[in-house]
């Protein structure tokens, strides 16, 4: 009989049937906690339990901050740098990027501290939207997301045969 611990890290049959077992969790959903007077970000209990027992921030697109798990943002930054060096497109963005990443652990809240360099690039308030995107979160100041939907919400379905060949939904 398997102990809890060795039930919960052996991959169920739909999973290695699938091949899933080897893939990096699926963050999915929308998020809504609040930045304390510290800086600090509650992360989602759900979240947290995905992004594992220390996540990396980073500079993201659009002005948001990226939560990647330690092994996912390690398999970026090498992906990156292994074009980097005759690409200076490539070059310019692992610096802004690479400069720009802290590790963090949470703390026995949960709690993860949003430096203050991050917190300005992405305008974030007290008033925040984390949302999961596959492989990794991002922390979006609530405004900001609100105003970014609004603006992607037509072109969503629009693009939908272009980004998606293939996908039945």
């Amino acid at each position: 009989m398997l102990s809890a611990d060795e039930a919960e890290q052996k991959p169920t049959e739909t999973q290695s049937e699938a091949g899933l077992e080897d893939l990096p969790p699926l963050l999915l959903g929308t998020y809504t906690p609040k930045v304390d007077d510290k800086g600090r970000l509650a992360l989602p209990a759900k979240l947290r339990t995905q992004l594992g027992p220390g996540l990396v921030m980073a500079r993201g697109q659009e002005r948001c901050i990226y939560l990647l798990p330690q092994r996912e943002f390690r398999r970026v930054a090498v992906q990156i740098q292994r074009t980097s060096m005759g690409n200076k497109a490539a070059r310019e963005y692992l610096r802004v990027f690479l400069s720009g990443a802290v590790e963090q652990k949470p703390d026995k809240q949960g709690r993860v501290l949003v430096p203050q360099m991050l917190r300005d690039y992405a305008h974030l308030s007290d008033d925040v939207v984390v949302i999961g995107v596959g492989t990794r979160a991002e922390i979006w100041d609530t405004a900001a997301w609100e105003s970014y939907l609004e603006s992607k919400e037509q072109g969503y379905s629009d693009i939908a045969d272009d980004v998606l060949p293939g996908v039945d939904f």
